[in-house]
This record gives C-alpha cells, structure tokens and sequence, in this order.
C-alpha cells in the first residue's frame, strides 16, 4: 500500500486528513517509506518519524515542530504540510527524530483561535485544573504532553522544539521569536544562527515561567523551545507562503542534518528585547489603555499609563517601553499583553 495512504487513507495529504477527522478518536497506524523511514500517526494530527537506523544524525538531534496550537493561525500549517508531502514523496531523507503536530484541528476547522478555551494557556498542568475539566483543549494538551515527554525518552538526543504561530495584529516586527524563562539557561549560539536562517530576527527572552506549549517543553523535558512568530494570521488558502521560505528551508535543512549555512545580510545579528512586565486581567474594573489596533512592538514613552484598576496603576518608568500581544479581551487572570525593552 502507498504510505501516504496508510497513514491518510482517501485524504490527498497530511492537512485534509486532519481537518476531515478533526473530532475523530482514530487508530494508531504506521507506514514504512520506500526508503526506510517509519511514520506513526499518533492521534489526528500528531505525526512521530523515524529515520532508518543505518542514517546518520549528523546534528546528533531530535525535533518537535508545532504549528496550528491557534486553530486560525494557518501559514505554518501549510508550510509542516508542504514538508511532510515532500518527504513522504522521497524529494528528500529525513535524518533525525521528528515529532510533527497540528495542535488544535477542531479550532483548524471552525477557523478560530480556539473553541472553549486557549489551548496555548493549558500547558505545564493547567490543563488539570477544575475549570477546564471535560475540555476538548485540556485534554488535548494533556495527550501532547504525554505525547512529547514520551518521545524526549524514546529520543535522549539533543532536543528543540519549535512551535510555530502567526499573530492575530499587524506587527513592526514580522518575524520574531520567544524564548521561554528557566533559571540560568542562555540561548545558545545555534539556535540564534538557525532563527537568522529562518529569517526571524528578533528574539525575546522571556521573564518567568510561563504555561504556553515552549514553556511545558523547554521546562519540563529540557528542550531549547522557541514561540516563532512568522506574520500575520490569514485563512487557509489565503497565505502568501513566499514569506515563510526562510523558515520552511531552515526547517528542511534541519530534518536533513545538513550544517548550519553561513548567515548573510539582513539576517547576520539579532535584535534582542527582555520582557519586564506580564498584563494581566485583575478583573478589579482592569482598565486597558492600549487601542485595539496597536501593531506588536509600538514605543511607549516614560510615565505612559498602560493600564490600571481599582489598586493599581502602570507607568512606563524612565526608560521606554513596548508592547507585545496586547488582548483585552481574555478571561480574567490572563495575559492582556507583554511589555518588553531592548537588552
């Protein structure tokens, strides 16, 4: 049988598979490539690949890919699709351990960020608190997480993790990555060469701990986890996916154990900010004073007041401030945005 059709049956690639079955509880299957390479479909759009065991892991590496987490956010849906239809149609030989997942397919189907609940808000045991009880997300972020610890154990190479997003507003910067807060880890040098080559330029360290997907798997299984951001969120179809050439062949070059290539203008240093203040909805009369339309990454200038309620009120301090993800509209105790400043 062909191996697209074992793991996808009448569906023409991985992405109309999982949007079609989006609710189904379907089997675990696997296929062999002709040319050695196991695919395990582990739950509707969660993927585990194994390279033959002859084939070198030059990198000596594993990967987790993440995309769809946000069921509207579809560019890198489409380009782990791509990837996945060029392996299993032998236009290249995978070299490492890979773990490919589509976070969040009934949201993918519906065309929203989420159904009942922020999926990338449940991670690191969120999942298992009261309120989320008997949620289609927090079980599913409960099964990733079981799902990636169990390949970190089968797979003891260096792990990384990256977890692809587009934003829901405009930013003024289009591609930028987040690196998730534990204590005393630097980001090493690798993995800022390999954000160059997938042409994000701007890297944020984040503060403290947090329960986004990175964040479970860069704490919990010791991975070197990133949040990409790669533009702004469009309808599947509707992506002008020559933006995200830069990722898609970076991604490629690493599911091949190629070296790393030399970094070229504009992409040769990164812009680096740290985070210093997390917004959340104290729900004590929160005030927002952000507009709705603001792009990702606007100055404010000192004294500015960013927000307040009944007992506090922000001010930017003396030295200018940005604003990140701003969101008023979530649930009480969730982030309404980040504020950062260059490092």
């Amino acid at each position: 049988m062909i191996p697209s059709r074992e793991l996808f049956e009448s569906s023409p690639d991985w992405l109309a598979h999982t949007l079609a079955n989006a609710t189904a509880d379907l089997p675990k299957v696997s296929a062999t490539l002709p040319d050695g390479t196991h695919i395990i479909r582990k739950a509707v759009g969660v993927l585990q690949l194994t390279p033959p065991p002859d084939r070198a892991n030059p990198n000596q590496e594993a990967l987790i890919v993440s995309a769809g987490i946000h069921g509207n956010e579809t560019a890198p849906i489409e380009i782990l699709n791509a990837l996945l239809s060029e392996l299993v149609n032998g236009e290249w030989p995978l070299a490492c351990p890979l773990l490919l997942i589509m976070g969040n397919p009934p949201a993918m189907v519906a065309g929203e960020r989420f159904l009942d609940v922020n999926l990338n808000r449940l991670f690191n045991g969120t999942h298992g608190k009261p309120e989320y009880d008997g949620l289609p997300e927090a079980d599913r972020a409960r099964f990733l997480e079981e799902v990636c610890r169990q390949f970190a154990m089968e797979h003891p190479q260096a792990l990384s993790h990256y977890d692809l997003h587009t934003a829901i507003r405009p930013s003024q910067r289009e591609k930028f990555a987040l690196y998730p807060f534990v204590e005393g880890r630097q980001v090493p040098e690798a993995q800022c060469d390999f954000l160059l080559e997938a042409e994000v330029g701007t890297l944020l360290l984040q503060h403290k701990a947090g329960t986004t997907f990175s964040s479970f798997t860069s704490f919990v299984l010791n991975a070197e986890s990133f949040t990409v951001e790669l533009g702004k969120v469009h309808p599947f179809g509707m992506n002008d996916l020559t933006r995200f050439e830069g990722v898609k062949n970076a991604l490629r070059r690493r599911f091949c154990g190629e070296p790393t290539p030399a970094k070229q203008p504009p992409f040769d240093h990164l812009t680096v900010f740290e985070v210093v203040y997390e917004i959340l909805n104290t729900a004590k009369n929160f005030q927002f004073h952000i507009p709705d339309d603001v792009a990702n990454f606007t100055e404010y200038a000192p004294d500015t007041v960013i927000w307040e309620d009944d007992d506090t009120c922000y001010r930017v301090g003396s030295i200018p401030e940005a604003i990140v993800f701003p969101n008023r509209d979530v649930p009480v105790g969730q982030r309404v945005g980040l504020l950062i400043r260059p490092r």
